[in-house]
């Protein structure tokens, strides 16, 4: 216990002497390390501070006796080595010298001093010769453009760019100033020598080397070309001619991983193939499908353009929107052939309508020899003819099934016609999607037809009767040719066109829905002119009277006078049948209100009775005149002798004629106690109000009366 007393004691003064002396040194010492440190650190960036100064120094110091020496590489390096010292004192962020403005300004006069001697260079060694920007972009004025490119010769002698460009270039592009450069050069370059060259067929290109000068570029016309456009081997020769200058005198140069041709070529590219596709290639397609074998040649051309461009590495990858261009040839053929088709359609349209032909029974369409169908196609028909012979033998189908009566229609019309045969023509062998966009144009030209011509056409249909009915003629001709004509290609058709979609039949009924509507419309036009002429006629009363016998009877000739019109307008145009339908159409109103007006009378004196029979004797022996058929069809006069068959009250008129001037007896004869021609046109109601019209109250008249039953 003594011992551990002693050593507890020991323990507790050597405990006092460390919290006495030992900590209180130790603090000492740690409070100055960390001063000692602080300064260290101080020191260290003071001195890495010196370094970074040191090194902007020596880099501004050799930058400028670079620039003197016009090692434009090693200066432009001196320059982005000086900036990377400013840029290593500015992160610091404990510093805040007021050297650092300075610098910074210092470099930033520098870069600009180094840009201007580097844009000197370049002006020195790339010259424009350019017309003026307020002279039009004709060809005269392209002719004054010159590129003067000052760049001497390289020493070995190789066709490459010498090494005062190179030097140039790469301290441009060290400073990145190297792509707004290029850029402004490309869009000169563009405008003033490579679209003019795709433009204009007769400008070409001369380069000549002269002493002291270097080498000039410029535009020149060998000859006045003819041509509208330039074919696509005259304008890649032209452009190679160029682009291949370029590379050997200054763009064969590598800027880091890239080649100047590449830089240049992917801020020209796109354009230049936009150009030549839409100035060049696009009216180079051919407009006939048998022109389409020799395209291939276009398509080599191409493909060997863009070889020569990708060996100078202007180009890059693999496939381009030129060459897919070239290559799209058939989609491109179908597109250019369907706009020319629809544009020539509508002119045809909008033409006029009264330029005729004559359309007989025997004229059929200039339809083109096709190919046979395949083995299976020829089988069938073979088949249906088989079954159409034994069909024929059992019952002959009349030799008029299926024929167009003889008519005048629009040669507008005819063209038309024949525009949609040669454009199905061109579908027959083609590629499906080229056949299909051919074959639904083709429909597209007749639902045109349908929508243009009626409402162009408008008012002059509804004006002159002469156009409303080769309107109807041309729809029903339409109709007539659109039944078979899909029938007559579909076998020749890619698919699925050849599986049944290739018709044009359900276009059928609203075609000669829309001629027969045009005819009616003017036929109701010509019926309300009858009816406004015979209103003139004070109702047929009173003819005793002079002036109203002069209005009836004036009335009178001018309905005959319009039907005869009528009948020199219509007769060589209309088919016979549609004609003599019409004409009947219209006389039946003309005797139908005369009839009505004649059946008002209360009281026809025998005067008035002897004028009405000699108006109403006037129709019955003229009007039967417009019936008579053409010279070339007067083989007989079948149609005059059936005007009853197409006016409808005829013999109900020619009875009110007879009925005017007959006795009581004769009525009473002709009424047959209801059985006579008489009771068939009139009604015993009606036949007693005329009697009591014509005829005083005598016994007789009553004793008449009493017979009509």
């Amino acid at each position: 216990m003594g011992q551990v007393d002693e050593v507890s004691k020991d323990m507790d003064v050597l405990k006092t002497c460390i919290e006495t002396e030992v900590q209180q040194n130790i603090h000492v010492t740690v409070a100055e390390y960390a001063k000692l440190k602080q300064q260290l650190e101080k020191n260290t960036v003071v001195i890495a501070m010196l370094e970074y100064l040191k090194d902007f120094s020596s880099a501004m110091e050799e930058y400028s006796k670079a620039l003197v020496e016009k090692k434009y590489v090693n200066a432009a390096n001196q320059l982005e080595r000086a900036r990377a010292s400013v840029d290593s004192l500015k992160g610091w962020k404990s510093s805040q010298l007021p050297l650092l403005s300075a610098l910074t300004s210092e470099l930033t006069v520098q870069r600009e001093n180094l840009i201007y001697h580097l844009g000197d260079e370049w002006k020195r060694m790339v010259i424009w010769t350019l017309p003026s920007s307020k002279e039009p972009a004709v060809l005269k004025s392209f002719l004054k453009v010159q590129l003067n490119l000052r760049l001497g010769c390289s020493k070995d002698g190789e066709q490459k760019p010498p090494a005062q460009l190179c030097c140039v270039l790469q301290a441009l592009a060290i400073q990145g100033e190297l792509q707004h450069k290029i850029k402004l050069f490309s869009q000169v370059l563009l405008k003033n020598i490579l679209k003019p060259l795709v433009l204009y067929p007769s400008l070409s290109v001369r380069a000549t080397e002269q002493q002291g000068e270097g080498t000039i570029l410029a535009l020149q016309c060998l000859e006045e070309s003819h041509e509208e456009r330039s074919t696509p081997s005259q304008v890649y020769s032209k452009l190679l001619l160029v682009l291949k200058m370029l590379h050997s005198l200054m763009l064969d140069v590598s800027i880091g991983d890239k080649k100047l041709s590449t830089i240049l070529g992917e801020l020209i590219w796109e354009e230049v193939s936009q150009c030549i596709i839409h100035e060049c290639l696009l009216y180079s397609i051919p407009t006939n499908s048998s022109q389409l074998g020799t395209y291939s040649t276009v398509i080599k051309e191409t493909e060997e353009f863009e070889m020569s461009l990708k060996e100078m590495e202007y180009l890059q990858g693999d496939s381009t929107d030129l060459l897919n261009y070239a290559r799209d040839v058939n989609c491109h053929f179908a597109s250019k052939k369907c706009k020319d088709v629809i544009v020539t359609a509508r002119k045809l349209m909008t033409s006029k309508m009264h330029n005729t032909v004559k359309i007989i029974s025997d004229t059929k369409l200039r339809l083109p020899k096709l190919p046979a169908p395949g083995s299976a196609v020829r089988g069938k028909q073979e088949t249906s003819k088989e079954d159409a012979t034994m069909m024929n033998n059992e019952k002959q189908l009349s030799v008029w099934t299926l024929r167009l009566p003889a008519c005048r229609i629009s040669e507008s019309v005819q063209l038309l016609m024949e525009l949609a045969l040669n454009t199905l023509c061109e579908a027959v062998g083609s590629s499906s999607q080229c056949a299909l966009q051919l074959f639904f144009t083709v429909r597209n030209i007749f639902q045109l037809f349908y929508d243009v011509v009626p409402t162009y056409h408008k008012e002059n249909l509804l004006k002159f009767p002469h156009l409303a009915a080769i309107q109807h003629n041309n729809c029903m001709y339409l109709a007539h040719h659109l039944l078979t004509l899909g029938h007559y290609f579909r076998a020749h058709l890619p698919q699925p066109l050849s599986e049944g979609i290739a018709t044009f039949v359900d276009m059928v009924p609203a075609f000669r829905k829309l001629g027969a509507q045009c005819f009616l419309a003017q036929l109701n036009v010509q019926r309300s002119e009858l009816l406004e002429r015979l209103s003139t006629a004070h109702n047929f009363s009173n003819l005793d009277d002079e002036d109203n016998y002069t209005a009836a009877s004036k009335a009178v000739r001018q309905v005959i006078h319009q039907l005869k019109q009528l009948g020199t307008v219509w007769q060589d145009v209309l088919p016979i049948s549609i004609y003599c339908k019409a004409m009947g159409s219209l006389l039946n109103t003309a005797i139908t209100e005369i009839i009505s007006k004649i059946m008002m009378l209360e009281d026809i004196s025998s005067a008035d009775g002897e004028h009405l029979h000699m108006l109403c004797q006037t129709v019955i022996e003229e009007s039967p005149l417009v019936f008579i058929p053409l010279a070339e069809e007067n083989k007989n006069k079948k149609y005059q002798e059936e005007v009853p068959i197409y006016v409808n009250k005829w013999n109900t008129f020619k009875e009110l004629v007879i009925v005017l001037r007959a006795n009581l007896q004769e009525i009473v004869d002709r009424w047959a106690e209801g059985k006579g021609p008489l009771a068939s046109e009139f009604s015993s109601s009606e036949m007693k109000s005329l009697i009591r019209a014509l005829f005083q109250n005598t016994e007789r008249r009553a004793l008449a009366l009493t017979k009509i039953k």
